[in-house]
């Protein structure tokens, strides 16, 4: 079945946050989502964006989503970072992710990036296998670092 890809607009978001949500459904943590609809299109559509959006597109109805921005590397200088790539499961295995995946590595080389950058969870079989075939590297040496928000409100970093 044909789909496109194209940029996202900020009438896409309510179909997007539909995709996180399901997405987190999938990861078992459904709990962990707090942004708002309100948030997702500030910052992505409103004067400070933060995020660049594809969506892919298929009969008017969003089945995927790639969010990425980018980050600097102290080593290898401007780099892309592919925060989630999503397919809703209706709509796997005709290609959407793949073409989104593409899109993205595409832009980070339009923009020259040092590296493309992004994550998998090491129990999902089939997006490391997705990764896989697609060439990159799979790094196991890294380990993932972070704070939440209840951790940095909460945390007193002038001790």
């Amino acid at each position: 079945m044909a789909f496109t890809i194209r940029q996202a607009k900020k009438a896409d978001c309510p179909a997007v946050l539909d995709l996180i949500v399901e997405l987190a459904i999938y990861e078992k943590a459904e709990n962990e989502v707090e942004l708002t609809l309100r948030e997702l299109e500030e910052d992505g559509f409103g004067p400070q964006a933060i995020y660049d959006l594809l969506v892919a597109e298929q009969e008017g109805q969003l089945i995927g989503m790639a969010l990425f921005y980018e980050k600097y590397s102290t080593w290898k200088g401007r780099s892309i970072y592919l925060e989630d790539l999503i397919v809703t499961e209706k709509a796997r295995g005709i290609g959407a992710g793949k073409a989104l995946f593409n899109a993205v590595a595409k832009e980070a080389k339009k923009r020259n990036s040092g590296r493309m950058e992004w994550q998998v969870l090491d129990w999902n079989q089939s997006a490391i296998e997705f990764y896989e075939k697609a060439g990159a590297e799979l790094d196991g040496e890294w380990i993932n670092c972070k704070f939440r928000r209840e951790d940095l409100q909460q945390k007193n970093f002038d001790e």
